[in-house]
Parts: C-alpha cells; sequence; structure tokens
C-alpha cells in the first residue's frame, strides 16, 4: 500500500482510507461479524486510515470499530473523527453544536467508547453557524495541547472558514466529498488547501454508490438506505446519472478495470495530497477498490473520463435541500 502525507502538518497515511459509515446502517442492513472482518481486511491490506463520526448510528459506529481494533498496535492506524452533529430520537437532526465545552464533550464520550487514549485526526461534521470557527479550533488546540488529540481537521466548510482555521492552529486536512459527480471542491477550496498546505480526505468517491458499477436503473433502496431520500437517486435524475456510469464503463472496459475502480483512480490521480475514503462493507466491496490505487492514469485516460462524464454533469443535489444548507460549498 502506498502512503500519502495529509498536509505539511498532517500524518503519513495510507493512500486509500477506509469510511466506515457504512457499517452502521446509513445505506441499510449490515452485518457485524462481515463488518469486523472487513476492517481487519483493511488493516492487513496496509489500510491505516480509518475514518468515523461520533454520531453515525449514535456511537455504534465506534464501539465497532472498538470491536475490531482492540488488541491492534495503536501505532498501525489512524483515527478520523467527526464530532457536532446533533441528533434526537429515530435519529432526527438536531443541527450542529460547535461550542467549546461540546467539543471536549464529544471528545471524551468518543475516546471512551473507542477505547483509546487519543484521536489522530479530530474534526467538526459540519460549521455550527452560532460559533466561530475560531472558538471550536481553540478548544480543539487545548486538546492537542494536552494530548487527546494529534491532529485538527475540517468538514465541508468554504475557503475563508478553512484560513481562519487554519490561522488559529495548523489545519491537517479537510474531508469533504470529491468525486467524478461532485467537483465544487475544485472551484475555490482545492485551491486553498494547496495554498495552505492542507491536505484532503475525500468521501463519497464513488457517489454512494451511484457510480461504483454495482447500482441500476430500478434498483430501490432499501429501509434505513438514505439514498432512498438522495435526489441523485430520485426518478429523473438517476436514469440520467446512470447514463454518465455507462459512458465511464466503457473506458473502464478499456482500460481493463472495473468503474469503481476507475472512479477511485480518478480521484487519487488529482493530486498526492489527497487520499480518497472507500467506503467498504463488506470484504468483497473492499478487495474490488485495493487495486484502485495500482491503476495509473495516463493523460489520455483522464481526458476519456472527463469526456464521459465532465464536470457538473450530474443531476440533482448531493444531499436533500435541508443538508445543503450546512455545506461550505454545494455540488
Amino acid at each position: 500500500m502506498q502512503t500519502r502525507t495529509l498536509g505539511r502538518t498532517g500524518p503519513a497515511v495510507s493512500a486509500l482510507g477506509l469510511g466506515a459509515m457504512g457499517m452502521s446502517g446509513a445505506y441499510g442492513a449490515t452485518d457485524r461479524a462481515e463488518s469486523i472482518a472487513t476492517v481487519h481486511a483493511a488493516l492487513e491490506a496496509g489500510v491505516t486510515l480509518i475514518d468515523t463520526g461520533d454520531f453515525y448510528a449514535m456511537g455504534h459506529n465506534e464501539l465497532l470499530l472498538a470491536e475490531a481494533l482492540r488488541g491492534r498496535d495503536r501505532d498501525s492506524y489512524r483515527l478520523s473523527v467527526k464530532f457536532g452533529q446533533m441528533r434526537g430520537p429515530g435519529s432526527q437532526l438536531g443541527g450542529q453544536d460547535g461550542r467549546p465545552e461540546a467539543v471536549k464533550n464529544f471528545l471524551a464520550y468518543s475516546l471512551t467508547r473507542l477505547g483509546t487514549d487519543h484521536i489522530d485526526i479530530y474534526r467538526p461534521a459540519r460549521l455550527d453557524r452560532a460559533v466561530p470557527i475560531e472558538e471550536t479550533v481553540g478548544a480543539i488546540k487545548e486538546m492537542v495541547d494536552a494530548g487527546h488529540v494529534r491532529h485538527i481537521g475540517l468538514s465541508e466548510v468554504d475557503a475563508a472558514t478553512i484560513r481562519r482555521a487554519h490561522a488559529v492552529h495548523p489545519i491537517a486536512d479537510l474531508q469533504i466529498e470529491y468525486s467524478l459527480l461532485s467537483r465544487a471542491v475544485e472551484t475555490d477550496v482545492l485551491p486553498t488547501l494547496r495554498e495552505l498546505g492542507i491536505g484532503l480526505t475525500a468521501y463519497g468517491v464513488l457517489g454512494r454508490g451511484l457510480i461504483s458499477g454495482h447500482w441500476s436503473a430500478g434498483h430501490t433502496a432499501g429501509p434505513g438506505d438514505m439514498r432512498g431520500f438522495s435526489p441523485r437517486f430520485s426518478g429523473g435524475n438517476v436514469e440520467h446519472n446512470l447514463a454518465l456510469v455507462d459512458a465511464l464503463r466503457r473506458v473502464a472496459e478499456a482500460k481493463g478495470c472495473t468503474v469503481a475502480q476507475l472512479a477511485i483512480a480518478w480521484v487519487a490521480a488529482q493530486g498526492e495530497d489527497i487520499v480518497p475514503l472507500a467506503g467498504a462493507r463488506t470484504r468483497e466491496r473492499l478487495a474490488e477498490a485495493l487495486p484502485a490505487m495500482d491503476l495509473v492514469l495516463t493523460a489520455d485516460d483522464l481526458a476519456e473520463i472527463e469526456k464521459a462524464v465532465p464536470a457538473g454533469a450530474a443531476r440533482g443535489d448531493r444531499y436533500p435541500s435541508a443538508f445543503m444548507a450546512d455545506l461550505g460549498v454545494g455540488n
């Protein structure tokens, strides 16, 4: 497994990370034993970056990872944790909480659930518009000084917020959706990250499965699957978006790889400062994702991919309208 460094101040991590959210029901029913086996398979393949959120199934994901990581050398992997997304019973959304006292409270719970004495990269999941980002990052900085956090990250914020946060404490990376279907980051955010020496961890690299090559027209999301509410998977939009996948499939076949591998490799090819996160829930999907990091895309390959899925070609927002207001950038 190749490695990449997250920005000028962040840790060295595997060039492909593992996003664990889907192991806690975001995309429907999951198998606990298979989830744990997938984490083990990722570690054995050299994946060292594991991403979670304290609000993923109300702490379920952190507890799952604690079980999967028990007995492992703590220095052999890096934990990236998001916090601040408030929930109510039934997983009702309750806004963001970035107050300094809340930061420390969230962290204390995460450390306990994960069974660790430190988080490698700690980040607010979204911007709390009622709290200056300087105060939120300042509170995390205190936890860095105390040894409970190693690095500070951000998630889904705009370029101006990145600058303000970075002025308080060096930011290791920004986590944000980045894929062939979601490229708004390229306009202002990515240039700002590179100017400041901040890395990018890209989630949603397969568009939540839409460009994995495994989603077909007429397929419907099952109970508990958030894609049932996603505009890009809705009637009318999904057919248009799957036509893009068909065009991408032709490029993949000529390259001798799967659509998923091509889509992941495209993200990785956008810069050595970018680490894609594979949201694999099973060993089968992980095994498909891993070879993407060995796929070399030439200038001609990249041109063919761009022709198949031009920037802005996707139809539908990447989140339902109620969620879009929390994002620093759009689609």
